[in-house]
Formats: C-alpha cells, structure tokens, sequence
C-alpha cells in the first residue's frame, strides 16, 4: 500500500511516493502544462519505483496546479503541506522559510506539525528562484556555480529588489567594471535580506528549516544565519518538502 503526494509548483513539479517512509521521488520541469507535468511525474514515480499503479490507494496534490489534477484523490494546500512535511523530516522544526519558483513563505507550526500561521508573497517574485535565476542569466553563469563564485567576497550592493530594476542594476554594475563575483555576492545578499525581512514578520523559534528550490545554495543559508544569528536546518531534498507532505496526508488517509 502506498500513497503519492505531488507539489505542482511555477516551475518544477515534485513527486513523492511514500509507506511511512519516503520510497521515491521524482523532479521535472512544470512547463506549460502543470497537468501534464503532473501526470508525467506521477508515472515517473511508479515506473522508477516498480509500483503497479493499483498500489496507490491514495494521490494528493497540492501546489499552485492542484486545481488542474483530476486524478487525484484530495487537494491540499502548500502551507499544509509544507508543514507536514518540514514535520516529518524533522520533528524540531516549528518556523519553515520556503523560497520557491516565483513565491517565497514563512509558516509557524506547533509541536505536531500543523499550522499555526503564516506569511506569504505570491505577488512578487522578488527574492525566488526566478529572481536568482535573471540575474544569474546577466551575469552568465549557471545557478549550480553561485556558491562557489560569491563564496569569500565582499558584495557590491544590490539595492533594488524587484526584479526588472535589479537586473537593470545589475548590468550598470558590470559596465562600472564591477567584478562578477561581487556582484554574484550582491545578489546573495540581496535574497538574503528578503528572506530575513519575511522571517521578521513572525515570532522565529529556535528551529528554523529553509526549503524550496533556494534552499539547495548553502551561501544564501549561510548569509541568512549570519543575519539572524541562528542556525537553519535545510533538508537535503529541499525541494519535496511540499509533495512529500502531501503524501503523509494521503497516507494517514490511508490508515483510516
């Protein structure tokens, strides 16, 4: 017996396949079509795990797409989700920073995992992944490589945070002669800041995971723990956090 959780999210769509543990889980580009996507990771997910499809007693989804999942069984939110998942991972865990695709949001659990508030921007995609990735663009290199071009080096400061005047700021920073790898530590900095400016909006426990698609750079971790004086918990699957709790849900559905 198992259950699947699936986060549709702007940018990528994560899978999760689960029987009390986390058995598989799959990654893939959203697209144009987060119901194909969806339907693409779900079958990803069974054929890489050898799971007949009649084993899944349970699917749901959760994530900006969820509306366009037919086949699925229950549709979540992102915030509970998030929650129960952070929760799985570790039970410690009662502040959650998750940067994604396009959104970035704070949630506060208690000591069983759900929600007891939350902050979310949807409206801008200042500070997300889209924002690294722009930026990443101008300056030319891949987002895999901004850890190890910004580690050690004094930022040149990036002052505007929405993303069209940032990126005009950027390419005036280089034509002053500004070296990349200020810049690249700018623009760390610059997300860091964000982050630290949504944390500040609730009451920050003494454990704090980081996740999304963010979360994957250990700089922008470690600039945001210098900037708030406290340690970050960042699972290694950073980016299923969603997905697998929505295959927790499905499972204690399951159970009863």
């Amino acid at each position: 017996m198992y259950s699947v959780g699936i986060d549709s999210g702007s940018v990528a769509t994560k899978a999760v396949l689960f029987d009390g543990e986390i058995v598989e889980k799959v990654i893939i580009p959203t697209g144009w079509s987060p119901k194909t996507a969806a339907e693409e990771a779900l079958n990803l997910l069974l054929t890489r795990s050898k799971v007949n499809r009649d084993k899944v007693k349970k699917i749901v989804g959760t994530g900006y797409g969820r509306v366009s999942m037919a086949f699925v069984d229950k549709t979540v939110t992102e915030i509970t989700c998030h929650g129960k998942g952070a929760h799985f991972l570790n039970n410690k865990v009662r502040t959650i920073l998750d940067i994604g695709g396009q959104d970035s949001k704070v949630i506060s659990l208690d000591s069983k995992g759900n929600v007891i508030d939350f902050i979310m921007n949807d409206k801008c995609a200042a500070g997300t992944g889209r924002f690294l990735q722009v930026m990443s663009n101008v300056l030319g290199f891949d987002v895999s490589e901004l850890d190890t071009l910004a580690r050690d080096v004094e930022p040149e400061p990036i002052t505007s945070m929405c993303t069209v005047f940032a990126e005009s700021e950027v390419i005036s920073l280089l034509a002053k002669g500004v070296s990349k790898e200020r810049t690249a530590s700018g623009i760390v900095h610059s997300i860091a800041n964000r982050g630290v400016s949504i944390l500040g909006r609730v009451n920050l426990s003494d454990e704090i995971a980081f996740t999304g698609g963010v979360a994957q750079s250990e700089i922008i971790k470690e600039a945001i723990e210098e900037k708030i004086k406290k340690s970050i918990y960042t699972p290694k699957d950073s980016q299923i956090v969603g997905a697998l709790g929505a295959s927790i849900i499905g499972w204690n559905m399951i159970k009863k």
